[in-house]
């Protein structure tokens, strides 16, 4: 069976929208389910959190980490990581857990990534302190977001070496579906509806061939709603700028 061909019952989706349209896409979502959908939205979300992991770090070298868009910035990112870490722990890696149980190099690959969640947690709490206490000078800032940027590189490269592979290689059509279904009740829960704050997040700046790529893999139904509706209200937020 192609697992990319197994949708969740539209129940598991209904209702999470915000926006016109936004109830279709979120169903259409379940129609792309399976690992090859899961192998560019990963791509794309690790490219994003590099992309903004290097302009944090930009702009504290340049002593501007605490200038209100650049702040902004940091807040949107600390968001999508929040989403992400809770999509693996509560929807991706117990299914993995589950069918791999006995296996214990396959649940050493699981438990890794478990505990480095709580590493980078710690990490990104002390980002926020170096950009509270206006008493440190740039130097803490541009030290505290250095080993934030480190830890999540290995994070990063343990999912795409490691947790994303098994799973592709253990997870089944039910396991998909919910996997897709999960990613959109967890964005509705953050009054993202289907997508409005990720998807044009994760093509931000994207080169043009990756962006063809992404949002070809998306439903037609959020492709439309990122092009009319989610990419301008993004622009319009001007992250990062200094």
């Amino acid at each position: 069976m192609d697992v990319s061909s197994v949708a969740p019952p539209v129940a598991a989706v209904r209702g999470t929208a915000t926006a016109p349209g936004g109830e279709r896409a979120a169903a259409g979502l379940g129609g792309v389910a399976g690992p090859g959908f899961m192998d560019v939205f990963a791509h794309a979300g690790h490219v994003a959190f590099r992309r903004d992991l290097e302009r944090l770090a930009a702009a504290a070298a340049a002593g501007r980490a605490r200038a209100p868009l650049v702040r902004a910035g940091w807040e949107n990112l600390k968001e999508q990581l929040r989403l992400h870490n809770e999509l693996q722990e509560s929807v991706l890696l117990p299914r993995v857990e589950r069918a791999v149980a006995g296996h214990r190099a396959e649940l050493g690959v699981v438990a890794e990534l478990r505990a480095e969640h709580p590493r980078i947690e710690a990490l990104v709490t002390a980002v926020d302190a170096a950009l509270e206490d206006d008493e440190q000078g740039p130097g803490e800032v541009v030290a505290a977001v250095r080993r934030l940027r480190e830890a999540l590189e290995v994070h990063l490269r343990h999912e795409e070496a490691g947790a994303l592979p098994l799973a592709r290689r253990v997870l089944e059509a039910a396991d998909w579906a919910a996997f897709a279904a999960g990613t959109v009740s967890l964005w509705a829960a953050a009054g993202a509806g289907c997508g409005e704050g990720t998807v044009p997040w994760m093509v931000d700046g994207i080169a043009p061939v990756e962006r063809s790529r992404f949002l070809t893999a998306l439903p037609r139904e959020v492709r439309e709603l990122s092009r009319l509706r989610w990419e301008p209200r993004y622009r319009r937020r001007r992250l990062w700028s200094v």
